[in-house]
């Protein structure tokens, strides 16, 4: 089509040439009468030829800056006009379709990934070289408790070293943080990957919560370990009991010399209490992987939580601890009942231990129905807060700070939970508290 209208164009101009030639034969002959025509001629397809460009750089400026503002709404007319500018604008109205096709296509694939990334549980952040932040999803937005998430630097608000770690990450880094919501600190793996962009390059921060996965790693060791002990330490310990017991009742029947027998007395009664030790240690090992299956059904948790302050009521008492329940009336839950009391009675006997006694004591057992048909249960107290050296392992088995005590309590809770398909947090509350938090999933 552009050859159509050059080849039109180039006859013009040749017309003129001659024309021009012939004028000026005409004028160097003195034949002016000749050289009128010409001269008019002349003057007329200048004029045409000048209008016919103007006409076209109009509609081609027209084209490009109405490309350039996104406005694909324009059509240019292909009626009542000469042939050669119907071809020209059928041109431009072609080309118009082709780019507002791929631009329709453009925009296609950008919603396509746009629900794509909406749709995943996965953390996305693109960051260019500058830490500007090229689009983020929700999922992002809700680990990182960022309401608007537009520059690195605005992870100070998260936490004040991130900043600086993100802006250091290079391709292929894979590192675990945590973050913390309003509830409760996740462990969050966090991998970068990079594209090469004509805009620059890009980096491609993915996080992923892997709270769930770590605990049931954590259980699942902790489970294969215990029955593998258990079952080595109780074949060692059965016939060491056994023995000192018999020959325990053998020498107090008085056998052999006096001396003797009180020397080999002491030694039995050492290894008799030794093996009752290890005995009582093992016990706590099958209390951990003894815990049944729930066998649940609905029940009041109200009338629950006043069976076990009932229980610790001495305790409290003792202590001077004051305890106020805040839970909406009547607050039903389906669970197994013996196993949640369980989970209950050892987090408010942690709570009593951890207040000293006369320091205005205070606990708060407290609980919310959630709209998500998540049920949440709070047991808070205003006592001694739990060391940061030791809160990564309070849910391991057999960890204890106390003298007394097998360590069991939290990680069998812990344990009673995660049968249910719900889950055991700890967090400090904005006004200090110490709070273990029992999520309850809906059916």
């Amino acid at each position: 089509m552009f050859k159509s209208i050059q080849y039109k164009l180039n006859i013009y101009t040749a017309l003129l040439i001659l024309v021009t030639v012939g004028t000026t034969l005409a004028f160097a002959y003195r034949e002016y009468l000749f050289a009128l025509p010409g001269i008019v001629f002349l003057i007329s397809c200048l004029a045409t030829l000048d209008k016919c460009y103007k006409r076209y750089n109009q509609n081609i400026i027209f084209l490009l800056n109405a490309l350039e503002n996104g406005d694909y709404t324009f059509h240019f007319a292909e009626t009542k006009l000469s042939v050669r500018e119907r071809e020209m604008n059928r041109m431009m109205n072609r080309i118009k379709e082709i780019l507002t096709h791929a631009r329709n296509e453009v925009i296609e694939n950008e919603t396509f990934l746009s629900l794509i990334l909406e749709s995943v549980s996965t953390g996305i952040v693109i960051v260019d070289n500058t830490g500007i932040v090229q689009r983020v999803n929700q999922a992002a937005l809700s680990l990182l408790g960022l309401p608007v998430f537009s520059h690195i630097n605005q992870l100070h608000s998260v936490n004040e070293t991130y900043p600086a770690l993100f802006h250091q990450l290079k391709a292929g880094d894979r590192i675990q943080i945590s973050l913390m919501n309003e509830r409760e600190e996740l462990p969050i793996s966090l991998r970068v990957t990079e594209i090469r962009l004509k805009r620059g390059m890009m980096r491609i921060l993915t996080l992923n919560n892997i709270d769930s996965e770590l605990e049931s790693k954590e259980m699942e060791s902790w489970i294969r370990l215990i029955r593998v002990m258990t079952h080595e330490i109780m074949n060692s310990i059965a016939p060491i009991t056994s023995l000192s017991e018999t020959m325990k009742f053998l020498y107090q029947s008085g056998v052999g010399s006096e001396e003797l027998r009180q020397n080999t007395l002491e030694a039995f009664e050492t290894i008799h209490t030794t093996a009752s030790g290890l005995l009582s240690f093992v016990e706590s090992y099958r209390k951990f992987t003894a815990v049944p299956k729930p066998e649940k059904r609905t029940f009041v948790v109200n009338a629950l939580i006043d069976k076990v302050i009932k229980l610790h009521e001495s305790a409290l008492a003792e202590k001077g601890v004051e305890v106020q329940t805040l839970l909406p009336e009547s607050l039903v839950v389906n669970a197994d009942e013996n196993l949640i009391a369980q989970v209950l009675i050892n987090l408010l006997k942690n709570a009593i231990e951890a207040i000293e006694a006369n320091h205005n004591g205070k606990i708060i057992i407290s609980g919310e129905h959630l709209s998500n048909g998540k049920i949440n249960l709070n047991v808070a107290d205003n006592g001694k807060p739990i060391p940061a050296d030791v809160l990564p392992n309070i849910f391991i088995p057999f960890f204890t700070t106390k003298s007394s005590g097998s360590g069991i309590g939290l990680s069998v809770s812990r344990y009673i939970m995660r049968l249910h398909g719900g889950k055991l947090h700890h967090f400090v509350s904005p006004d200090g508290m110490t709070v273990f938090q029992l999520v309850i999933e809906p059916e």
